[in-house]
């Protein structure tokens, strides 16, 4: 009985032993925080912004055609022959339906653009959270951003040595502070 028991101590020691080796190292990190500080983050953002300033312009530019040519047809529009008031309707209907087909292909394409300017962003902080987290051990580095982490250690949050590896100065006062 007392081999078996002894056997069973060592089983267990050896065993927690053999887990405690294989431990995970994991850390974390608020991606959006990181990308806000991003001076590459800004410009992309000013870019964006400026693209669809350009769309809102088009956009404004054909309802003022629409608002003068309305306004000419509801002065005209009683000494109008039949056939030409109703080449008029058809006009101002076709302008307003261009109108809203560039309005929607315009939102498609703010959100492509978005979506082009920002990805070299995210793919620069990728690269230097998985040199970080190689570079100290990390197998897992998870996204605190997303609100997915219900608990972490803030010993082990790894914005400050990616901020590092990008070469971001910050001033004390910005400085992202881990979420808890």
């Amino acid at each position: 009985m007392k081999n078996i028991a002894k056997l069973v101590v060592v089983s267990v020691v050896v065993l927690m032993s053999s887990f405690t080796a294989n431990a995970q190292k994991v850390a974390h990190i608020d991606l959006d925080s990181l990308i806000s500080i991003m001076p590459e983050s800004k410009t992309a953002q000013q870019a964006v912004q400026d693209y669809a300033k350009q769309l809102e312009q088009q956009v404004v530019a054909m309802q003022t055609e629409l608002q003068t040519k309305y306004e000419e047809y509801q002065k005209t529009s009683a000494d109008m022959a039949p056939i030409i008031k109703q080449n008029k309707e058809k006009e101002l209907n076709d302008l307003n339906q261009r109108i809203q087909d560039f309005q929607q292909q315009a939102q498609v394409d703010y959100q492509n653009k978005s979506a082009e300017l920002s990805k070299p962003v995210y793919e620069k902080a990728k690269k230097a959270i998985d040199q970080v987290a190689k570079e100290n051990g990390y197998k897992y580095v998870l996204d605190t951003s997303t609100g997915l982490v219900l608990y972490n250690e803030p010993a082990d949050d790894i914005i400050g040595l990616v901020v590092k590896k990008l070469g971001i100065t910050v001033p004390a006062t910005t400085t992202p502070a881990p979420k808890k």
